[in-house]
């Protein structure tokens, strides 16, 4: 090969293969972007692992000058037991159908990916299915060919691979697609398309036709069922009864791993090769030989391991994988350019000079003026782009800003900047180039990582009561105290059918409690529930304790409103929001915000607008989106002309707090500067702060010391505030008496919790995953030597990175030799607390930089920087953490777009306390996104409820729960507020209860589901408007279809129950034959049109008692009775109620 070798004009090898010489990252990228451009089909780029195809993948596609695709692998190990991501069968799936049309672009597959033996080619092409508005479908034979396409049936659609039918609508997500689709039928013609939101699962637009792929890289009809059955009897000599693939497929089953069995549901396989279309070119890098014999090695070994189960016997390694050398021998001979290890000439590609913009931005300067090439600077993001900017023209420099390389490449600026998050730069001598990323101008930082985003469920609204009940909980009935939740039960009651609420009391007593009062049921949380006693029906002892709860709360809520208005007193700032540069600066926010994300985001600016100083916590699962929140607030602040002041648990958090700041306030005449220990620029930021030239300080516990002077702070935004003391805490306060207080927090510890849930301190929660988030599949189990080696290994196999916690840094180099042992090929790092700092943060940036790819730690890294490519955490003695803990842990993975794991080891489970049984349960029971929130609610039932205001209103919560606690302390506060008295005999407001003597329900048959026929109920009876009734069953008719008429009585109801409510009546019943009123003490009516309609109308109405009125007269059809319920309740609304 000449010398002259050039990433802008390569050769070609169009009739022999070429080498070129070692090229990575930049040039790599841009070599083949140049050579993908030319004619001769798509090309194929064999990598050697996953990290290196995504890192090439995302460089071509940042240069914009060719299109890139990654065919991904499994993810999972030779021989798994699990199956891969639907994600990722998604992707695989997506690319292979599309493949052989495919003319030009570049596909990058990691070694793995290529030794797959995968479907036939035929056959992915032939399973597409189309179909458009008006086409006929056969509901029951629809269903059947989607489960024999491998989608599964699903309550709710949350992910690819799923469909829900609820009569007349059929909810589905194809594999390939962005989002899901809603198909409605009339009859058996589709009557409409339409995509919806998974989390909200709300319609958001109309679509005239869809197109689908299998769910499964393998078909699952009845033949193919069978002949799977065939193909394991002959290959197999076990026992069948036992052999779980076998008789789960009989079964219809989609049991996990059944992908290590892909062959025997074909004839024949395919490899990623036979789906290219004629012509293609393909192009090698160094090392796929090694990886492919390395990776051939594991799958033999994976085999000997597995090679005795009776019950998943597995197949030979060349019948799931073309064996190495074969591949290795063909990709060789097709290979039309392969990348060898031979250095190009130095005034071709050489490495780009390391400068230091940070701590030398004068002399980084003088350098880039005396260069003679002309220099690109790539930025990872726009905020970073100004940064570097200012730092440039601070040092004389006038950098021309551009949008792209193209623009670089055809221009003469001698200095430009570009937003271009490329993995390193380079010098290209022959065009005279110098490109510089962020890993030149920045040695030794963290670089901010771009995430994909990907699927996520929603969990039910975290903090609805009953939203995660289950048979056996116990509830808190308003009346009859303390149960137990036995179920959901239909009965029949005379003339109408409903669905009741089974709660069972002591003595085996049963209450059927009817869904249109879940208003008067919660959760039970305050004490241990196995410690509590339930109540007796029938007995005096509730309303005693209620009554005792009532007067404690009374008390309490006087000292609460003492706290409130010492607080109130102190004038705080009211800001003004400009409303058109607010809605410019939330415009650059990347994603939409969730529902509850908004919710949190509008409180926080109207407490920022009150005159009263803000004491708010949010509450949100790690990566949810709580940051957005506090950069709202920061925006608001600054834009006033005030600081705003950000503390930080760690440094290294605290810099990646700095970044995502710094970007989104590139664009706004707003300074924003990292508070580190030390260093020239701390002197200059700690000047800056009191002469008012910094707007906002991100920051450590630096930001508390003495010698810290603001010129005007208006916001202190506290992050993960368990790991601050109350001491530092308060000194913050003391910085400015009257200064907003915003706290983030990923699970409040409980204390925290009962603040903020007594009006102590305002709580938003933010339980909505962002869109694309999954959640980390947790395992509890004792020390297990394999499990811990797939683990570790399954993790480094798609080029990820472990966390080891081991929480005693006295045998942590004990542990570290063990792991040593089991996993030579690792290269281990060890970080705790007792570390010089300088030394931890070296070992946690050489983790992040991928240099570590198992960290042994202790709990120190709880809160730790963002590591996207770390998604398995394994928790030694996890029976030692608090359940705050365990989940702030878990929440160190799992925030990319990979599945990720934690593994919580224990010792045996009989020797473990009941505490630390009820904290694991409790944390693998929500492996749910947004858990936090309940996590820490399960905190107050295993500790107690801790100190609120002093132990004696703990007892008080215990006894009558902290649901009905919480709203007898609002309620207290409310009459207080208002001048009254708290009635202790009528702890609760009025409820009101309507019976219209018809079937009032949601119907199995419209809603199969429990659970959400539980969560809607509750919603429907909680509904305090008619407004949120009418928005109710428009959500319930986009996601469920029209509504039958039991569940059109049940709102009809809703609707009249609230005006009962507002007139003070308690009940009011209308049957075929009368009906009735009863009104509490004082009710609310018009006294006048009551005695005229007894006085005029004596035939229909009569007062037999002072509190009760009775309605005579027939009243047969549902219409007569609603009729007779609202002119009823028109009548007696008081004049100027009925007038309005």
């Amino acid at each position: 090969m000449s010398e002259r070798f050039s990433v802008f004009n390569p050769p070609r090898g169009d009739h022999e293969r070429v080498d070129w010489p070692l090229l990575e990252g930049l040039p790599l990228a841009l070599a083949i972007s140049t050579y993908a451009g030319r004619k001769g089909g798509p090309v194929l780029v064999a990598v050697a692992d996953g990290y290196a195809a995504r890192h090439l993948r995302d460089d071509i596609n940042h240069l914009g000058v060719a299109d890139a695709e990654l065919f991904p692998d499994w993810e999972i190990l030779p021989y798994d037991l699990y199956s891969p991501h639907p994600d990722l069968i998604s992707r695989r799936l997506d690319l292979l159908s599309r493949l052989p049309g495919m003319e030009s672009g570049v596909v990058i597959a990691p070694i793995t990916a290529l030794m797959q033996r995968l479907p036939p080619v035929a056959w992915v092409q032939g399973q597409s299915l189309d179909l458009a508005v008006g086409d006929r479908l056969d509901n029951q034979a629809f269903r059947s060919r989607l489960h024999a396409a491998g989608y599964q049936s699903a309550e709710q659609v949350w992910q690819p691979g799923q469909f829900a039918v609820r009569g007349a609508v059929m909810d589905l997500w194809p594999m390939g697609r962005p989002e899901p689709y809603r198909l409605e039928l009339f009859d058996d013609e589709i009557e409409s398309i339409r995509t919806f939101d998974a989390e909200s699962q709300r319609s958001t637009g109309k679509l005239e036709r869809i197109d689908m792929l299998p769910a499964r890289e393998y078909p699952f009809d009845e033949d193919s069922r069978q002949a799977f059955r065939r193909a394991f009897r002959n290959r197999f000599d076990v026992d069948l009864r036992r052999a779980l693939p076998y008789q789960d497929v009989g079964e219809g089953h989609h049991s996990q791993g059944l992908e290590q069995y892909l062959p025997l549901f074909f004839e024949s396989t395919s490899s990623l090769t036979d789906y290219l279309p004629q012509p293609h070119r393909l192009l090698l890098l160094p090392g796929v030989d090694e990886a492919a014999m390395d990776y051939w090695r594991e799958v033999e070994s994976r085999r000997e391991q597995r090679g005795g189960d009776i019950e998943r016997p597995v197949l030979a390694p060349d019948e799931l994988f073309v064996p190495a050398a074969d591949l290795v021998r063909t990709m060789e001979d097709d290979a039309a350019v392969k990348v060898t290890r031979r250095k190009p000439a130095a005034d071709v590609v050489a490495p780009a000079p390391s400068l230091d913009l940070d701590e030398k931005a004068e002399e980084t300067a003088r350098k880039l003026r005396e260069m003679d090439d002309r220099v690109l600077i790539a930025a990872d993001t726009a905020g970073r782009r100004e940064l570097i900017r200012d730092a440039l023209r601070a040092g004389g420099l006038q950098p021309k800003l551009l949008d792209s390389w193209s623009a670089f490449v055809s221009g003469e600026e001698p200095l430009a900047v570009v937003e271009m998050p490329v993995s390193g730069g380079c010098r290209l001598g022959d065009r005279g180039i110098t490109v510089l990323t962020e890993s030149e101008l920045f040695p030794g930082h963290t670089r901010t990582v771009r995430r994909e985003r990907r699927t996520g469920q929603d969990p039910e609204t975290m903090i609805k009561s009953l939203a995660d009940l289950q048979p056996g909980a116990l509830v808190v009935h308003l009346e009859h105290g303390i149960g137990r939740y036995l179920g959901l039960e239909v009965l029949d009651a005379g003339d109408t059918t409903a669905e009741y609420l089974c709660l069972e009391y002591a003595g085996s007593d049963k209450l059927y409690v009817p869904v249109t009062d879940l208003h008067l049921v919660s959760r039970y949380t305050g004490a241990d529930p196995e410690a509590v006693d339930l109540h007796k029906l029938g007995s005096d002892r509730w309303a005693r304790t209620r009554r005792k709860a009532a007067e404690k709360v009374r008390d309490a809520a006087a000292e609460l409103l003492n706290l409130q208005a010492r607080r109130a007193a102190r004038q705080g700032q009211s800001f003004e929001i400009d409303r058109g540069l607010y809605a410019r600066f939330a415009a650059g926010f990347e994603y939409e915000e969730t529902e509850d994300q908004q919710t949190a985001i509008d409180a926080v600016l109207s407490d920022l607008a009150s005159s009263e100083p803000m004491d708010r916590v949010v509450c949100g699962d790690v990566g949810f989106g709580k940051t957005e929140v506090a950069l709202r607030a920061a925006f608001v602040v600054a834009n006033s002309g005030r600081q705003v002041a950000m503390l930080a648990p760690t440094t290294l958090l605290a810099e990646q707090h700095y970044r995502n700041f710094a970007d989104r306030f590139a664009d706004w005449p707003v300074k924003v500067r990292l508070l580190s220990r030390s260093g020239g620029s701390a002197a200059k930021t700690v000047e800056g702060l009191e002469d008012g030239t910094v707007d906002i300080v991100i920051g450590t516990h630096r930001l508390l010391q003495k010698d810290i002077k603001f010129r005007d702070l208006g916001l202190v935004v506290i992050d993960e505030e368990q790991r601050f003391g109350v001491r530092q805490k308060e000194r913050l306060k003391a910085l400015r008496a009257e200064v907003d207080l915003l706290t983030l927090t990923a699970t409040p510890i409980p204390r925290t919790l009962n603040m903020s849930m007594a009006g102590l301190r305002e709580l938003s929660i933010i339980a909505t995953p962002p869109a694309k988030r999954l959640a980390v599949r947790t395992f509890v189990s004792e020390w297990d030597t394999p499990t811990i080696r797939d683990a570790v290994s399954r993790e480094f196999q798609r080029g990820g990175q472990v966390y080891y916690l081991h929480n005693e840094v006295r045998t942590m180099p004990r542990q570290v030799a063990e792991l040593e042992e089991l996993f030579p090929n690792a290269r281990i790092g060890m970080a705790h607390g007792q570390m010089p700092p300088g030394e931890m943060e070296k070992t946690m940036r050489d983790f992040y930089a991928r240099r570590i790819n198992l960290l042994v730690c202790s709990s120190i890294i709880e809160n730790g920087i963002d590591v996207p490519t770390a998604n398995t955490i394994v928790i030694n003695r996890a029976d030692k953490f608090g359940l705050a803990q365990l989940h702030q842990l878990r929440g160190r993975v799992g925030r990319s777009h990979h599945l990720a794991y934690a593994y919580l080891i224990t010792p045996p489970w009989k020797v473990l306390t009941r505490d630390a049984k009820k904290r694991l349960e409790a944390i693998q029971s929500l492996e749910d996104l947004g858990a936090g929130f309940t996590l820490a609610s399960h905190d107050l039932e295993i500790r107690g409820a801790g100190e609120l205001l002093g132990e004696d209103q703990s007892g008080q919560i215990e006894a009558i729960g902290f649901a009905l606690y919480s709203d007898l302390l609002n309620r207290a506060v409310e009459a207080l507020k208002n001048g009254e008295e708290p009635d202790l005999d009528e702890p609760m407001s009025i409820t009101s209860e309507v019976d219209m003597h018809i079937t009032a329900m949601i119907p199995d048959s419209y809603l199969p589901d429990v659970h959400q026929r539980l969560v809607l109920y509750k919603r429907i009876s909680q509904a305090d408007t008619d407004k949120k009734l009418d928005d109710l069953q428009v959500e319930m008719i986009d996601r469920f279809g029209l509504l039958p008429q039991e569940v059109k009585n049940l709102f009809t109801t809703a609707e009249l129950r609230l005006r009962a409510k507002k007139l003070g009546i308690k009940r009011l019943e209308v049957g075929p034959a009368g009906g009735r009123v009863e009104f509490k003490a004082k009710p609310d009516i018009n006294m006048g049109e009551l005695l005229k309609m007894i006085q005029k109308e004596s035939h229909t109405f009569e007062l037999p008692d002072n509190d009760r009125l009775r309605i005579k007269g027939e009243f047969e059809t549902l219409e007569d009775r609603f009729h007779m319920a609202e002119e009823l309740l028109e009548r007696l609304a008081p004049a100027e109620r009925a007038a309005a």
